[in-house]
């Protein structure tokens, strides 16, 4: 829900979107594309479509009508398909991708729409560790590279290693807010999810561990 009404697909009741300053629900749906970009949880491509096809189809907010890839499109899909190490697929039908092919052939797709800002709703969905990790080391070089980047996470452990800060809801509301070592605390996972757990630091990270010890009765 806070992703949607980030990228405009759903109106907020109370309060505003801004992005670089501009209120993003008072733009055209075309103009809210060039700033936010959007990779929902279980996205669909139509059957029979090349890989190619669907990462160009992220340029589509900056194309004119009718008019088909320019020169700078050109790069954008390239920029994209090498930050994702997808170039050798681009002649593959989609649907002949493992899980974490296709993940990163989503995440180019979005890549390709070249915004300062990317949603990412649990982009780790139905990856084993190892690709969960490429996926969110992505993420995190594109942050490196000045774009705001949010992501839905309910990987704890995750979200505290890949994340500057976080923000810990339940029920629409915010619980805590701050660094992971400020957040992932035991009181927070008591509060937000119920879960009984150990908060250990890790010398070699940012992040705590989390030692989950059963539930909150």
């Amino acid at each position: 829900t806070l992703l949607k009404a980030m990228s405009k697909l759903l109106a907020p009741r109370a309060g505003t979107v801004h992005v670089s300053g501009i209120d993003i629900h008072s733009l055209s749906a075309r103009e809210a594309a060039r700033r936010v970009a959007l990779l929902p949880q279980h996205p669909r491509a139509p059957g029979g479509l090349y890989v190619g096809e669907l990462v160009a189809r992220g340029r589509h907010p900056h194309q004119a009508r009718m008019a088909g890839l320019s020169a700078a499109d050109h790069e954008a899909i390239a920029r994209a398909c090498d930050a994702t190490g997808i170039s050798d697929l681009l002649e593959h039908d989609i649907d002949a991708l493992s899980g974490g092919q296709r993940q990163r052939v989503w995440l180019a797709m979005i890549l390709t729409q070249d915004t300062p800002v990317l949603l990412l709703d649990e982009p780790t969905t139905f990856l084993d560790p190892a690709h969960a990790i490429d996926m969110l080391s992505l993420a995190r070089e594109q942050a490196r590279q000045g774009k705001a980047v949010v992501m839905v996470l309910h990987d704890l452990m995750l979200a505290g290693m890949f994340s500057d800060t976080m923000v810990v809801m339940r029920d629409g509301t915010i619980v805590a807010q701050g660094a992971p070592k400020q957040t992932l605390i035991p009181e927070v996972l008591a509060q937000a999810y119920g879960l009984r757990a150990e908060v250990w630091d890790d010398p070699a990270g940012n992040a705590p561990i989390i030692v989950p010890r059963g539930t909150v009765r």
